[in-house]
């Protein structure tokens, strides 16, 4: 099973000039294929998204703007970490219980998933993800 201790910053190579900054995410820099993009945005700073774990997918979170906190627990232990950096990813391996709160004004929240979206690989109480964890 998976811990906190796994959960790691992928940094995303950038390139800078006078005019601006440009991120590129190549397969070399992930850890996995990418088989869905998704992004959340307008999240009200009052809300938290995520709430779940998942048993086959692997993900990389990134702050494109603004500041989000992103709370893992791997049943045992739980830590909770700042992204606000759109040049930084983090990595969350399998059965690893994620929640994304503390939104900022104007947060975009973009998050590469290793699957495709299949309902019946989701863990969505908390409960039955310790159990699942704890085996």
């Amino acid at each position: 099973m998976s811990n906190v201790k796994q959960i790691k910053f992928i940094e995303i190579p950038k390139v800078h000039d006078e005019r601006g900054s440009l991120a590129v995410i190549e397969k070399d820099v992930l850890p996995f294929a990418i088989k869905r993009i998704y992004y959340l945005f307008d999240v009200p700073s009052s809300s938290y998204r995520g709430g779940h774990a998942h048993k086959e997918q692997e993900s990389i979170i990134i702050a494109l703007s603004g500041s989000f906190e992103v709370i893992v627990d791997d049943g045992s232990s739980r830590e909770r970490i700042m992204l606000n950096k759109p040049t930084q990813g983090l990595f969350i391996s399998t059965n690893v219980w994620r929640e994304i709160d503390n939104f900022s004004s104007g947060a975009v929240c973009l998050v590469l998933a290793s699957t495709t979206y299949n309902e019946a690989e989701y863990i969505r109480n908390y409960q039955d993800f310790k159990n699942h964890v704890t085996g």
